[in-house]
């Protein structure tokens, strides 16, 4: 599903691959980040941390009433609060999408999908 923008100049189509990739840059900002996750954690492999070439499969993008929500689906470094982190992925993505898309995002969900420790 793409997102149709529509401007003075006439309108403009983003595609979901490049919402995913605003949104993992966004996500992997975050100090206790480690990666993105995929959100079929089961079918994809529980342990996997996506590359940047593989965040769409880390990204939920939904049109409702309200606007957008976005799922990103994370991997925590061990010993973090996830509170915090999950606060800080929520309010960067949301900068993110606005600064370089223009994209008002009323709702950011974060899904820790595995937790991971030092070995």
């Amino acid at each position: 599903m793409a997102i149709k923008i529509r401007t003075k100049n006439g309108d403009v189509t983003v595609e979901n691959d490049v919402i995913a990739s605003v949104v993992g840059g966004a996500t992997i900002a975050n100090p206790g980040v480690v990666g993105m996750a995929s959100r079929s954690a089961l079918k994809d492999g529980v342990n996997q941390i996506l590359n940047r070439e593989n965040y769409g499969r880390g990204v939920v993008v939904s049109q409702q009433e309200k606007g957008l929500t976005i799922d990103v689906y994370v991997v925590i470094q061990h010993g973090m609060k996830l509170a915090d982190i999950t606060t800080s992925v929520q309010a960067r993505v949301k900068y993110y999408l606005n600064a370089y898309l223009g994209l008002q995002v009323p709702e950011v969900n974060v899904i820790v999908q595995g937790i991971e420790t030092e070995d």
